[in-house]
């Protein structure tokens, strides 16, 4: 690596605003002016690599030491997650009135990507958090709840959580089985929500429930609930095959009181929130997994080289090199398709199809290079004394959560067909062996 930004650095007389506290990312995009929200060329611009630098020498520094130790005894990271909100990562696009960075969308994923390059557990814990609970009470909460639903949040101190994905239904998000019943100055939500990531520790959550059946998923609703509102309880921590040192947990709600003011948009909107949601929450998993398989890549490189067979390293074999070779095309292809998706979702263009597309491909990918770093490892990628097993267990569920691949590509075939339905796309006449003979044989008639 090239030597990363310090993480403590001082920061400029001008850039500080009365009342600031020492947000390095917020800090970093003043300096630089904060101007394009676009990347430069087939790169980042000179803002998003120092972003990047700042979370890669934070992951090297916080990270790196104690991932194995937090997976092994499944064990949520407070400590870091608090670090993590003194640096502006837990409210990365909020803005900066309600104590976030206001970073853009490839900021933000260079920055997941370092962090679970480091721990993949953080990084699903920062995303989720990020992408599925502050972007959704920023974006379709009342200005109201902000100071008891977003600013804690934003800063770390609170944790937020999404429940969508119920015991009965998973891709099919329509098939809501939770219940709003409308009751007197607001709703009583009765349901349960599984594998909800940042359950167990989360202090409120993002929940869709029906309040309507006979009108399908228009008649779902979105809902900022506390966790520590009657009738809120979290189910057993689930024992995980990888990201264990994040929480999985249901949620259960039983005749929960949600006041009318805690719903998010408008009554029914709750499908519509929830799918537009997961495309820039896509990003967010896209970003983790490039973290996973860079990770898996780095480890890959470093033993192959230092690793000797047949009396010289075993990088110098042609069946290693071509697994490195293919794994870094995995990853640098779906890098990019990530950065794309990021840049069309700050361009304000349609991003549904790129964002399915990154997750697709940087999930594959994920799962792919974890898989060749045992390879190359051999023996010694089966044992936790190298964390090469570790990735392979992490990547797994970067293929199955926010979208399954399955429905990933459902989602980039829809819009497609819809894209060339759209279009006219002229298409090459047939050839005709015969009836090219015939016009090359009149051809030459006509110039004899």
């Amino acid at each position: 690596f090239r030597r990363p930004v310090p993480l403590a650095v001082a920061a400029p007389a001008a850039v500080l605003r009365e009342g600031d506290t020492p947000n390095m990312l917020r800090l970093v995009w003043r300096q630089r002016g904060g101007g394009s929200r676009l990347m430069s060329t087939m790169g980042l611009n000179e803002t998003q690599e120092q972003i990047r630098d700042v979370a890669r020498a934070f992951a090297q520094d916080k990270l790196f030491p104690v991932a194995a130790m937090h997976d092994k005894l499944h064990e949520f990271p407070k400590e870091v997650i608090a670090d993590l909100g003194d640096m502006g990562l837990m409210g990365c696009q909020v803005s900066e009135a309600y104590g976030g960075s206001a970073l853009d969308s490839i900021s933000y994923a260079t920055a997941i990507e370092e962090l679970s390059r480091g721990c993949a557990s953080t990084g699903a814990i920062a995303s989720v958090h990020n992408s599925l609970y502050c972007d959704v009470i920023q974006k379709y909460a009342s200005p109201d709840l902000f100071d008891e639903f977003l600013e804690p949040f934003a800063t770390g101190r609170s944790i937020g959580c999404f429940g969508l994905s119920e015991p009965g239904n998973g891709s099919d998000a329509a098939a809501a089985s939770a219940t709003a019943k409308k009751v007197d100055g607001g709703y009583a939500v009765t349901g349960t929500k599984a594998w909800t990531t940042n359950g167990i520790v989360g202090d409120a959550a993002v929940v869709f429930a029906t309040v309507d059946k006979s009108l399908g998923h228009k008649g779902i609703s979105a809902f900022v609930v506390s966790t520590k509102a009657k009738g809120f309880s979290f189910g057993k921590a689930e024992d995980k095959l990888g990201i264990r040192a994040s929480t999985t947990a249901n949620l259960i709600l039983d005749d929960v009181f949600v006041p009318e003011t805690q719903v998010l948009g408008k009554s029914g909107d709750g499908f519509k929130i929830a799918m537009k949601t997961l495309d820039s929450g896509r990003i967010g998993i896209a970003a983790q997994a490039l973290g996973i398989a860079q990770a898996s890549l780095d480890v890959a490189v470093k033993y192959s080289t230092d690793r000797q067979a047949f009396g010289k390293p075993i990088s110098s074999l042609y069946a290693i090199q071509h697994k490195l070779s293919q794994m870094a095309c995995h990853l640098e292809g779906a890098r990019l398709l990530t950065w794309r998706a990021a840049a069309d979702k700050d361009a304000g263009k349609p991003f549904s199809k790129q964002a399915a597309m990154a997750k697709l491909c940087a999930s594959e990918a994920a799962t792919f290079c974890a898989h060749q770093a045992i390879q190359v490892l051999g023996g010694m990628g089966f044992v936790s004394d190298m964390p090469a097993e570790r990735y392979y267990r992490d990547a797994r569920i970067t293929e199955i959560y926010e979208g399954t691949s399955e429905i990933m590509h459902l989602v980039v075939a829809s819009n497609l067909i819809k894209e060339y339905a759209a279009m006219d796309v002229p298409l090459p006449a047939s050839y005709n062996p015969s009836e090219a003979a015939n016009a090359a044989a009149a051809e030459g008639a006509q110039a004899a």
